[in-house]
């Protein structure tokens, strides 16, 4: 895996109060990121999945009950 560099300016403060509980930023930004990206690529299935469950519930019963039926013929 390779990797990139990403850098934030953070105020001074901030700054001084990581060094001074020896947080390391790298891992906390990472971390944060990771949790951004999954959410973010949740709710883009969710959204997808919302679609899809319109269209399909525009499908009357009896054509989805005939389908299923012949794939299962087909097995």
């Amino acid at each position: 895996m390779g990797y990139v560099t990403v850098s934030a300016k953070i105020p001074r403060k901030l700054k001084e109060l990581l060094d001074k509980y020896g947080v390391k930023p790298g891992p906390v930004v990472r971390k944060a990121l990771e949790e951004e990206v999954r959410r973010r690529a949740l709710s883009s299935i969710e959204e997808r999945a919302k679609g899809l469950s319109e269209r399909v519930s525009k499908i009357p019963d009896e054509e989805v009950a005939e389908l299923i039926r012949r794939d299962r013929e087909k097995r």
